[in-house]
């Protein structure tokens, strides 16, 4: 069952409702947006707000992004490494003793 949680981002309280269990995952994600948020609006305090959230939001979809890309990536090699290792297992009980 969802219950409330306030979270605070540029000096302004926000109630989200969250499952229990998803809480402190909540107010990390809250915490490392005022942060970002800070960073964007620099120390233009006259900055508007919804100007500083769309910013904000580009410069971590962008991250994400490219978070996705490298695993994406990783994972490639890693069934390329996989696809090696077993075609080495298989030549080694297919090869007459």
């Amino acid at each position: 069952m969802s219950e409330p949680v306030n979270v605070k981002i540029l000096d302004r309280e926000f109630t989200v409702g969250v499952e229990p269990d998803e809480r402190e995952s909540l107010m990390a994600a809250a915490h490392l947006l005022d942060a970002r948020m800070r960073e964007v609006r620099g120390s233009n305090r006259m900055a508007a707000l919804d100007r500083v959230a769309v910013l904000t939001a580009l410069n971590l979809a962008h991250e994400l992004l490219q978070l996705k890309q490298a695993a994406e990536q990783r994972d490639v090699a890693l069934n390329r490494t996989l696809g090696e290792l077993n075609r080495k297992l298989d030549g080694l009980f297919d090869s007459p003793r």
